[in-house]
Order: C-alpha cells, then sequence, then structure tokens
C-alpha cells in the first residue's frame, strides 16, 4: 500500500509539473486517493474522507488562510496610502547616482515588502520603481529582477503568516517556528547582500534606457507630493516589533499593522472607506493562495490518516538518512526538487511529504521545520514558476530563466545553511 501511495504522488508531482491541472486542484485529488488507498471509510466521525480529509483537512490551516488575508489586507494599504513607493523613492534620492547603494537600499525595502506580504504583491511593491530606478543607474536587468527577489527572500524569515502557516502544518508553536525562523535570516541577508554585490559589479555599469526608468528616474513634484508622511513609513516595522518583541499573537500583530497604516495616512472621514476598499483588494490577492491552503490541509489531513501513516512508516525510515551529516548531504544535494513545483515545494506536493515525515516520526518535527523553511528561500526566490519571480524577470525585460540561473548559487547556500543549522540543533 506504502508504494501505491508514492505512486499516487509520483503521479501528482506530474500533474503539478505539466501544468495539467491547477495545483490546488491536484492537490485536492491526491488527498481524495491517499485516503481511499489508505483504508478511510466514506464517512463518519473518524478517519473518514468526508469528515477527517475534506471538512476537518479543508479548515486546518484556517488560522493561515487568516493571516494571509491580513498580510494581503495590509500590503494592499503600503500600496494605496502610498506608504511602499516613498519608501522606494526616498531609498532612490538617498543613494543618488550610486548603482550599488541604490541596488543596496531597494534591497532592503524589498525586505520590509517581503515581511508584510509574499509572493508577486511584495515584488510588485517594491519592484514598480525599484527595478526601473536601479537600470537607470546602470544595474544589469537581471540583476535588478533579482535585488528585488533576494530581498524578498531575507525578509520571508519575518512574514508572520509564513510563521502561522509552518506551525499549523507542522504541529509546531508559534515561538519555536520563529525562533528557528531568526537563525535562517542571517543566511539570508548575507546572502541578498553579497549577490548585490557581486552581481551589480560582474558586468559594470549598464545604461539600458526604457520608457519605465525615464518615467521614474525624476519623479514629478506632483508626484512627491504625494508621498506618505515619514512616521507612516515605520508601518512594515510594526507587526515584527509586535510579534518578536512583545511576543503579539500573529492574527492581532497584523491588524495593528493595519490600523497604523490608515491611522497615520488617513483623515478620519476616509479611513471607513480606505479600509473597505484596500480590504477587497486584499481578498482578490489573498484568494489563490487561500485556495490553496484548503487543498493543503486536506491532503496534511490525508497523508495523516492510521493507514496512510502505517504504510508509508517502514519506506521512509528505510530511505530517510538518520545521520545527521548524510542528512544535510542528502538534503542539500536535493534542494533542485522544490522548483518547478517539484515534490520538496511546500506551497504543492512537499506539504504531503513534510506531514508524512511529521506523523511518521522519523525526524523531530523542528528538524523536518528547518528542511522546509531552508526550501521555502530557494522555491520564493528563483523557482521560475513562482508568481514573483515571473514578475520581476517580465518587469526588467528578461526571462525567468535568466534570474533562476544567477540568484539559484546565492539561495542554494542560504538553505545548505539553515539544512546545517538544522541538523545541529535538531538532531
Amino acid at each position: 500500500m506504502g508504494f501505491v501511495i508514492i505512486g499516487i504522488m509520483v503521479v501528482g508531482v506530474v500533474l503539478i509539473f505539466t501544468g495539467k491541472l491547477p495545483t490546488a486542484f491536484a492537490l485536492a485529488l491526491l488527498a481524495t486517493a491517499i485516503a481511499l488507498v489508505a483504508g478511510a471509510s466514506l464517512s463518519g466521525a473518524e478517519n473518514s474522507l468526508l469528515t477527517t480529509v475534506y471538512q476537518e483537512g479543508a479548515v486546518k490551516l484556517a488560522s493561515t488562510m487568516i493571516a494571509v488575508l491580513l498580510g494581503s489586507w495590509l500590503g494592499s494599504l503600503l500600496r494605496e496610502t502610498a506608504i511602499a513607493s516613498t519608501l522606494v523613492r526616498k531609498t532612490v534620492e538617498f543613494a543618488g547616482d550610486r548603482p550599488v547603494v541604490v541596488a543596496l537600499g531597494i534591497l532592503l525595502v524589498s525586505a520590509l515588502c517581503g515581511s508584510v506580504t509574499g509572493s508577486a504583491p511584495a515584488a510588485l511593491l517594491a519592484g514598480v520603481i525599484g527595478i526601473p530606478a536601479m537600470i537607470a543607474v546602470g544595474i544589469p536587468k537581471v540583476t535588478a529582477a533579482g535585488t528585488i527577489l533576494m530581498g524578498i527572500g531575507a525578509g520571508v524569515p519575518f512574514e508572520l503568516p509564513v510563521w502561522q502557516f509552518f506551525s499549523t502544518a507542522l504541529n509546531i508553536p508559534v515561538p519555536h517556528v520563529r525562533s528557528f525562523m531568526l537563525y535562517l535570516f542571517p543566511f539570508a541577508a548575507v546572502a541578498a547582500i553579497a549577490y548585490v554585490l557581486v552581481e551589480s559589479r560582474r558586468r559594470g555599469p549598464v545604461h539600458e534606457w526604457s520608457m519605465a526608468a525615464l518615467s521614474t528616474r525624476a519623479p514629478s513634484r506632483r508626484r512627491r507630493l504625494g508621498d506618505a508622511p515619514w512616521f507612516s513609513l515605520l508601518t512594515p516595522l510594526v507587526p515584527i516589533v509586535l510579534a518578536l518583541v512583545f511576543l503579539v499573537p500573529i492574527i492581532p500583530s497584523l491588524l495593528a499593522g493595519v490600523v497604523y497604516a490608515v491611522v497615520t495616512t488617513t483623515r478620519p472621514s476616509q479611513m471607513a472607506t480606505r479600509l473597505l476598499r484596500s480590504l477587497y483588494d486584499g481578498f482578490t490577492v489573498a484568494a489563490p493562495p487561500i485556495t490553496l491552503f484548503i487543498a493543503i490541509g486536506m491532503l496534511l489531513a490525508a497523508v495523516n490518516l492510521p493507514g496512510a501513516v502505517g504504510a508509508l512508516t517502514p519506506i521512509v525510515e528505510g530511505v530517510t538518512p538518520t545521520n545527521p551529516v548524510l542528512y544535510v548531504v542528502v538534503f542539500s544535494a536535493l534542494v533542485p526538487l522544490c522548483l518547478y513545483r517539484g515534490p520538496l515545494n511546500l506551497f504543492g506536493l512537499g506539504a504531503g511529504i513534510a506531514g508524512a515525515m511529521t506523523a511518521i516520526g522519523v525526524y523531530p518535527a523542528m528538524a523536518v521545520l528547518g528542511l522546509m523553511t531552508s526550501y521555502n528561500q530557494v522555491f520564493g526566490v528563483s523557482d521560475p514558476t513562482s508568481t514573483q519571480t515571473v514578475w520581476a524577470a517580465q518587469y526588467s525585460g528578461v526571462k525567468p530563466q535568466q534570474v533562476l540561473v544567477r540568484t539559484l548559487p546565492y539561495v542554494w547556500v542560504v538553505a545548505i545553511g539553515g539544512i546545517t543549522t538544522s541538523a545541529l540543533l535538531y538532531l
């Protein structure tokens, strides 16, 4: 039975990789097939397809869905209130015509945006002005796209919805997730800075003029008058400080960021309208990941069924390395499997694999967390199928595969650092 379940997973990888089915639909079908093969009854209070997989699994990641919605809401406010664009413009004005300084400044803004909301919204917040500004001062196009993505990757360890996702998916308390993310952050930050310093100087300044670059190189006075107040620029830090320093739960921290953004930028008479409009925009942005999390919850419920755990345990125990050195070597070599919606992509079949590892107990849950957060750093920056990579590459006028080639060596090192740290701490 275990090999049948693995075969079903392979079919799922093929369906996702080839684009025959959207990822969420493929994961829901996988959950159904795995549950039936594992001997789940059709209905019943426990270990059934309708109740355990569909009903309970669909809402398993409900707290993550709410966190994603709030993060998208806050991201929408950063755009609508001009907080994000002001951060970028002020950074460019401060840096002047120094390409490396401009790129490092945009990198910092990208990290702040990445800590608020992930995926394409974060890339758009930092990149709409940041990418043309970098190209205008001579940063190569591929490097400009990669700078936005590496910055987002450096901010991901502080993205509160990601904390909530890993906490719920792997049944790990949020403080434990937070502690490992703090270990992971230095690797991501150093790699991002190294990327800018190395890649921006590899070819020297390259002046490639474009209409986008010309339109943002010298902002008009009318546009500058639309800058957000200086104190509102602290908005991205509000939820991070509350969650990290004051240990406020994730959802209240994000809500505090929303309130702060509105109060510091909006007249009282317009607050309700702005809040409602930005919330609707947030729903639009959050709908795809929420749909995916519903399917992931079903898959996690299916692989945690007693029949699935019992069938997979001898196979997983027989092939997974338990020696810490082998753990690092093998899983570091498998990093590319999180790309192109591969089997180790946590926002795909990787969630089922991580859930199975945790349920079987082949590794401590924190060791599984170390693996998956490390792989997530690679996927979020280099995967040519991820929305932020596609957007940043296309907006820069290059192919996503070019961004993959330039960024992968750096994020691979980040993943190795995270995996090694996980082995040292938890094995």
